[in-house]
């Protein structure tokens, strides 16, 4: 289905198309090592396939379809390409042995195939997908904020390191990030949509961790939605900001405190999915054989779109796009990689 763009009036990219590519590398190296440091996590190789009828892959809305095939050499067997890796880290964790307080990151390759095409989206999806171990007791909104606000000194630094380096890339992101729950928003917005109040909320803060996404809210309807079992409902978490160039709210993160036993069979009841606990992942965590965790994913070239001031995702990735964008992009001065 075909989507008008967003073209910001008089659009030039501030950097070249060499400096971009120059300036991405920049970016990901600076904001990795940063990021590494603050949260302690160090970095794992991560499968971009998975086997099927594990529960480990990422169900996202419950409505996605995933990329997937029979290899020839693998019998009995069909093969998919991750949606993210929000489960395996967890099994990942415990295979390692890390202890609380420690974790991994890594860098998270997947196929979206059935996204809808425009500024901010694409069929290619790149992400640090990252996960800590925790203690039980810190399954609580002081660690969720606590890894926010590190997440974001981490982006607040590449920020200023790539102004460092590119005068024309201005900083604008606020000294602190702004908290708020999804029923709060509502109370605030009542009468407009989800989106329409981050829109608003991101307006006016320019920095926002929505909190509290899946469950459905007092009006009877869900801000967003979310798989059953991997996110606690009560502890996750967007971290979104103002977009000046494209004048809306911009998702750059989703994260949360992982659910455990009674968290994931409250979930699965209210998802209508209670036939997935007889999965491998679901009966791991049912059986308590999976640390207690953290964990999310930050978008590679969502940070890079916004640090370096791109109206167009594929400004800083290279992927594939329909004839109405790759038309609309070369009328209007957009130079897809």
């Amino acid at each position: 289905m075909d989507q008008t763009l967003v073209i910001p009036n008089g659009y030039k990219s501030k950097l070249n198309l060499m400096h971009t590519e120059i300036a991405i590398n920049e970016l990901k190296s600076h904001f990795e090592d940063h990021f590494a440091r603050t949260l302690n996590v160090i970095k794992v190789s991560a499968p971009l396939l998975l086997n099927k009828g594990t529960g480990i892959n990422d169900n996202l809305n419950g409505i996605e379809r995933t990329v997937s095939f029979q290899a020839s050499d693998i019998n009995n067997s069909q093969i998919e390409v991750v949606h993210s890796l929000a489960k395996w880290k967890r099994i990942a964790l415990a295979r390692y042995g890390f202890a609380s307080g420690e974790g991994l990151y890594t860098n998270m390759n997947a196929i979206r195939r059935d996204e809808i095409l425009d500024n901010l989206h694409s069929l290619y999806v790149d992400q640090w997908d990252w996960e800590k171990v925790i203690f039980k007791e810190e399954r609580n909104l002081h660690t969720l904020k606590t890894e926010v606000k590190r997440i974001y000194e981490a982006m607040k630094a590449t920020e200023n390191y790539m102004h460092e380096f590119h005068p024309a890339l201005q900083p604008i992101l606020p000294d602190d990030i702004y908290f708020i729950t999804t029923q709060e928003l509502e109370d605030l917005y009542p009468s407009l949509t989800p989106k329409q109040r981050e829109d608003a909320i991101a307006k006016e803060h320019k920095a926002v961790f929505v909190m509290q996404i899946g469950g459905a809210l007092r009006s009877g309807e869900k801000h967003d939605g979310r798989s059953p079992d991997y996110d606690d409902w009560a502890l996750n978490g967007d971290i979104i900001f103002w977009n000046p160039l494209l004048k809306r709210a911009f998702e750059v993160s989703s994260m949360g405190i992982r659910v455990d036993k009674k968290t994931l069979l409250k979930q699965l009841k209210l998802a209508n999915t209670a036939e997935r606990r007889v999965l491998a992942y679901h009966q791991a965590i049912l059986s308590e054989n999976l640390p207690y965790t953290i964990g999310g994913g930050i978008g590679q070239s969502r940070l890079c779109m916004f640090f370096l001031k791109k109206a167009h995702i594929g400004e800083v990735q290279a992927s594939i796009w329909n004839h109405q964008i790759l038309k609309e992009c070369e009328e209007n001065n957009i130079t897809l990689l």
